[in-house]
């Protein structure tokens, strides 16, 4: 019988590199396997106890020690969201969990965002008002509320859901996208947790005041007691202004530095993980 014709040296390539591909693909394989085992075995673990899945602030220390080790082709915001969706995947083996989002229709830049950041195999259902998303926080029929971020033109009946945060019992727990995108909608993500720290954080702070309390009596208020305000947003009414400061750092409560501002209702609202920039473009 006639000898096999020989590959030419282009195939013969082609089918080396396919073929490492696919020892990476069952190495990687492997590991998720493994990966999920170890998670199984801390969902059961006794030390854990019975606190929630959801830890978006390890999930930022892990994704920026990821970054900081990163290189080659593989765009930054692509490593991103294959972790985001091992997070995920994790997060579902430890119990169940879902979103409710604020949202005008389910085509929105929220509802894209959610889920971005939660994956398409979350369930979520999107909901007309923000406070119809705490709601379902509350009634335990969600897990976590993706709302808009605060800002002085959304400070509307429905805009200033975060003025009338159940707190602590629901606190904000994380920022996105997590992978910052100058220019693009952001939301807040709040939950029936307490947040936890990732390294580098901020804390929202809200404050009420008098009415007319100037915007830089504020602002030297909070730098004299010893708090790196990061921003502030001030809303104004008849009988009150409302602040939220962006504070640098991961506020817990009982802070002194808290109880050393001169105004009385001084509440926590929760803190993120400050979002890492994207690739360049």
């Amino acid at each position: 019988m006639p000898d096999s014709p020989t590959p030419a040296p282009a195939e013969a390539e082609i089918a080396a590199l396919r073929a490492e591909i696919d020892r990476l693909d069952d190495a990687m394989h492997d590991l998720l396997m493994r990966r999920s085992e170890v998670v199984g075995r801390l969902a059961g673990s006794r030390a854990k106890g019975s606190g929630p899945p959801l830890r978006p602030g390890r999930e930022a220390a892990v994704l920026r020690r990821l970054l900081a080790r990163h290189a080659g082709p593989l765009p930054r915001d692509r490593l991103v969201r294959i972790w985001r969706e091992i997070f995920q995947a994790s997060t579902a083996i430890q119990g169940a969990f879902s979103a409710a989002v604020y949202s005008p229709d389910a085509a929105s830049a929220h509802a894209a965002l959610a889920r971005e950041h939660f994956g398409p195999a979350t369930p979520m259902r999107v909901h007309p008002t923000p406070a119809r998303a705490l709601a379902a926080v509350s009634a335990g029929e969600a897990s976590a509320a993706v709302l808009p971020v605060p800002s002085e033109d959304g400070d509307g009946v429905e805009g200033a859901w975060w003025a009338r945060l159940d707190v602590p019992r629901l606190q904000v727990v994380a920022r996105l996208p997590f992978v910052a995108r100058p220019g693009e909608a952001e939301a807040l993500v709040v939950a029936p947790v307490a947040p936890d720290p990732s390294g580098q954080d901020r804390s929202l702070l809200l404050i009420e005041t008098e009415p007319g309390a100037a915007r830089g009596r504020i602002s030297q208020a909070l730098a004299d007691a010893g708090l790196a305000v990061a921003g502030l947003l001030v809303t104004r009414a008849e009988a009150t202004t409302r602040v939220i400061a962006e504070i640098d750092g991961f506020l817990k409560p009982g802070d002194s530095r808290i109880a050393a501002l001169p105004w009385s209702r001084c509440t926590i609202l929760g803190a993120y993980a400050v979002p890492v920039a994207g690739d360049a473009p």
